[in-house]
């Protein structure tokens, strides 16, 4: 999946007003997880995710593999907050956050 920094830019600008819809604790990714994160991309297609481990390297691997486990591109990454877009077959206007804050 190819995204242009244009679009980049606009995703940015968007996940800037969201909240985080799943918070990864010190337990990491568990299956759980995993369809919550599923089922939030399936609707919002932009997602931001909260990581609460201290470790640096920790948060940068676990943010790769949601990436690679649920064929997402990480947009932004900033201290414990993810940005994560991932485009939807089936887009529902009223839950997907692109077409929300479109004009």
């Amino acid at each position: 999946m190819l995204i242009s920094n244009q679009q980049k830019k606009n995703f940015r600008a968007i996940g800037h007003n969201l909240k985080p819809i799943v918070t990864i604790s010190h337990k990491g990714l568990t299956a759980s997880i995993g369809h919550e994160i599923d089922r939030a991309l399936n609707d919002h297609e932009l997602i931001k995710i909260k990581i609460n481990t201290r470790d640096r390297e920790n948060r940068k691997e676990i943010t790769n593999q949601i990436c690679e486990q649920h064929d997402a591109k990480c947009i932004q990454s900033i201290g414990y907050i993810a940005l994560v877009y991932r485009p939807s077959k089936n887009t529902d206007p009223k839950l997907s956050n692109l077409t929300q804050a479109s004009p």
